[in-house]
Parts: structure tokens; sequence; C-alpha cells
């Protein structure tokens, strides 16, 4: 199925229910409604949400450093998709981006917090200047915005907010400790925001994929064929997860179907996290 391309395909049955699903109509899994914004949208598993919950019906707004590479994605996608360009570490320009996005297309009912950069460094050589930036980029990056679209969505009582953690959040990993620290937070943030804002209609949740075929899981592992085969043997699937694999999470998570679920880390990892 080509996930960029595709229409939503459930209808109605005559029995009145999801014609792919068998469940109440409107399908549980459909986001005809939706406006998502997702960083780091330009590529990765921010490109596959995008294409994934675009698919499901949601029109979706992609952010990110680079133009030329949001334009193309958006581009990749179709009509149902646009972008702003963005840094997730200039904190005080979170509040402007949501109200462009609102005045420009809406509100928005689904933030996916994905931006972030991966640093593979033995602990005692990473510095604070190394430790600061990967925090500001996954942690503080992901707060300033998810306060700023958290309001609204508090208002309408409606909204799902997904933070993209990791295995690294699960277990420990040598040579990224400034990445697990960011990952670790974010379970973290999850759980208070969840307790916070799930009162008011907004759920708060995290994926955690495993090892997937990204550039970033690539770089991470070139030069080191022992650490890919300790993934894959420890992997019950034997083999790392593809980008659409956390997209299609994604989507259960915003969707009406996940509309109980708050306060969980998924993992989306090939059964890793309990492998031996």
């Amino acid at each position: 199925m080509n996930l960029g391309t595709m229409e939503p395909t459930a209808e109605k049955s005559e029995n009145g229910t999801c014609g792919l699903c068998e469940v109440k109509w409107p399908c549980p899994f459909l986001l005809e409604d939706d406006l998502a914004l997702i960083t780091g949208g330009g590529s990765g598993l921010g490109l596959a949400m995008a294409r994934c919950l675009a698919a499901a019906g949601a029109r979706v707004v992609l952010a990110g450093r680079g133009e030329d590479k949001l334009k193309q994605a958006a581009a990749s996608i179709g009509p149902r998709a646009d972008y702003y360009p963005f840094d997730v570490t200039k904190l005080h320009e979170a509040p402007a981006l949501v109200d462009k996005v609102d005045k420009r297309f809406g509100p928005i009912t689904v933030l996916i917090n994905n931006a972030g950069i991966h640093l593979k460094k033995p602990a005692v050589e990473t510095t604070e200047e190394d430790f600061l930036k990967v925090l500001t980029t996954h942690v503080l990056g992901s707060h300033a915005l998810s306060r700023a679209v958290a309001p609204e969505m508090m208002a309408r009582r409606s909204g799902s907010i997904l933070f993209i953690a990791s295995m690294a959040s699960l277990f420990g990993i040598p040579n990224v400790v400034a990445y697990s620290a960011a990952k670790s937070a974010y379970v973290g943030m999850v759980r208070a925001l969840a307790t916070e804002l799930s009162p008011h209609g907004v759920r708060v949740n995290a994926l955690a994929p495993g090892w997937i075929e990204t550039d970033m899981t690539r770089n991470a592992m070139q030069g080191d064929p022992e650490r890919q085969k300790k993934i894959l043997d420890r992997t019950p699937m034997g083999r790392f997860g593809t980008p659409d694999d956390v997209g299609l999470a994604a989507v259960y998570l915003s969707s009406p179907a996940a509309k109980f679920i708050t306060g969980v880390v998924l993992p989306v990892d090939g059964g890793a996290s309990i492998g031996f």
C-alpha cells in the first residue's frame, strides 16, 4: 500500500458499522477531523508518521529546520500536508508557531514531539555543552510546544500529545548517556502531563521505537557490527522495523480508537524490550 497517496478507505456499511473494522461508525481509526503538527517531520520517523496520519484522513503540518527538505516531504504526501520551518531549540518561538498554524489551518488536535538529535560518545567524553544541546532539543523543545498547544486543547476538552521516546527510555545502552537522559525524561513528562491534562480531555502518550531503519539508526550503527548483531539477537522478530511500523502506531494512539489510553509508553520494537 502506498501510504503517501492512499485515501481513507473506510466506509459506513449497510448495518451502520465501519466497513473496515466492524465497529459502530464512524471508524475509530480515522482522523478526518484532525490537524497534526509533527516536529522533525521532514524525514525519517517524522515523515513516516505524517504519511500515515494523512492516509488516515488527517491534515498534517511538518515542522523542522530545513525548508527544502520540508517542502519536498510535504509535496510527497500531497494536498493534506503543509509545512513551517521551525527550530525546536528556539523555545520562545513555540507559541508563535502554534498561533500561525491555528490561524492558517485551524486548531491543532494532535501534536507529535518527534524532533531530536543523536549523540554517540562515551559518558566521560560527553561535555556539558553536548548534554545541554541534546536536552534542549528533546526535553525543553517538546515541553515548550506541549505547553503552547495544551491550553486550547484543554478548552476544547479534546486533543492528543504524543512523544517519540526510545529503547533508551527503557533500558541502559552504552555511549548514549545524553540521549538516554533525554528520552528517559520523556517518560516522566508523559506521566506528569497525563495526570494534569487528561482530566481536561487531553491524552498524553509516547511511542518507544525499537531499532528502525532510518538514517539516524544507520549512523548509530556505523562501524559497529557487534552492536547490530546484539540488537538483532535480542529481537524476537529478528529484524529492524520500518518507519511505517511507527507511523501506524502513531495513527492508533492519535485516533479515537485509543480514547481511553493515556500516560502509556508503547514499544514498537519487534519484541526487543522483552527479548533475551
